[in-house]
């Protein structure tokens, strides 16, 4: 997706590294999507979002002074794509003296899922055996490797990021959420902003589901998987 921007115009950015693809969105302060690009993250986030962030400012002719907001996805996902996605998302927000909100991304997916398509329950990947379940209001659960989620009557399995490791059914389901996630995030994000619930910089932090071997969670952040810390 990609528009033309009248630099004169607000807007609120989006971020998210949360999954194996990386997200950066533009929007209006309404909650209109209007400007995508996405990647496959790889293991380079630290060398491409920051640069990438401001190619794509350039490209929607969006001058940072016009920015109204920052919209960052928390997770849960792994370290080093979260560590880098919210400190630059906090360093713009620092910066450029703007409102943040955090947004779950798993929340995200969920709101992206077609209304018509049942219930959502959400599968992602915890580590390389380990998996966790998010369904809507309800705290995610972890799944240990070999063990399968239980659904309910009218839920669908949506898996993200999970090639050979759920069903091809809901790995596509997972596919479609996903390709509605940064309309989500800035759906939701721009409600928080206008409600006035930004985030506190030095209070937000992410949801991991995995930690590199010796770094220890910090308080306030969520680590879902079994694998050694």
């Amino acid at each position: 997706m990609s528009s033309t921007h009248d630099g004169r115009r607000h807007s609120i950015l989006a971020i998210d590294t949360a999954t194996t693809r990386v997200i950066v969105a533009s929007g209006s302060p309404d909650g209109r999507i209007d400007g995508l690009t996405t990647w496959a993250a790889g293991y380079r986030h630290g060398e491409t979002l920051l640069s990438t962030i401001g190619r794509f400012l350039g490209e929607q002719n969006i001058r940072r002074s016009r920015l109204t907001g920052i919209v960052v996805g928390t997770g849960p996902g792994a370290f080093t794509g979260l560590r880098v996605g919210l400190a630059t998302a906090k360093g713009l927000a620092h910066g450029l003296r703007l409102p943040i909100a955090g947004i779950s991304t798993a929340e995200a997916l969920l709101a992206a899922f077609p209304e018509n398509d049942g219930i959502p329950v959400l599968l992602l990947p915890a580590g390389p055996s380990d998996r966790i379940l998010v369904r809507r209001a309800a705290p995610p659960e972890l799944l240990p490797g070999g063990s399968e989620p239980v659904l309910a009557p009218g839920e669908r399995l949506v898996a993200v990021d999970l090639d050979g490791r759920a069903p091809a059914e809901a790995i596509e389901l997972g596919e479609r959420a996903r390709s509605g996630l940064a309309a989500a995030l800035i759906r939701i994000g721009a409600e928080r902003l206008r409600s006035g619930a930004a985030d506190d910089l030095a209070g937000l932090v992410p949801e991991y589901v995995t930690l590199p071997r010796g770094v220890t969670s910090q308080r306030g952040e969520m680590a879902w998987s079994r694998d050694p810390r």
